[in-house]
C-alpha cells in the first residue's frame, strides 16, 4: 500500500470517527517540524565537517558559527511544534 493510500485512510478514518481532522494535522505538522529540523541540523553538521577539512585553522569559527545555527534551526522547530500542540489541545 501506498504512502498516500495510507494517508488517505488514515484521514477517512479520523473523519469517521468523529476527531477532528485539525486535531490530525497538528499532529502531522508537528512531525513535519520534527522531521525538517532533523534534516536542517543533519546539513549544517555536514558542511561544516567538510568546511573543517578544507580550512582546519578556522575551526573554532566553524563550530561556533554551527552551533547558532542548529540552535535557531531548533528552535524554529520547537515553535512550530508548540504552535500544532496549541492547536491540538483548542476546542
Amino acid at each position: 500500500m501506498s504512502s498516500l493510500a495510507v494517508l488517505l485512510t488514515t484521514l477517512l478514518q479520523a473523519a469517521g470517527a468523529g476527531l477532528g481532522i485539525g486535531k490530525l494535522g497538528a499532529g502531522i505538522g508537528a512531525g513535519l517540524a520534527a522531521i525538517g529540523a532533523g534534516i536542517g541540523v543533519g546539513n549544517i553538521g555536514k558542511d561544516a565537517m567538510s568546511a573543517i577539512a578544507r580550512q582546519p585553522e578556522v575551526s573554532g569559527d566553524i563550530r561556533t558559527n554551527m552551533i547558532i545555527a542548529a540552535a535557531l534551526v531548533e528552535g524554529v522547530a520547537l515553535f512550530a511544534t508548540v504552535v500544532c500542540l496549541l492547536i491540538a489541545v483548542a476546542k
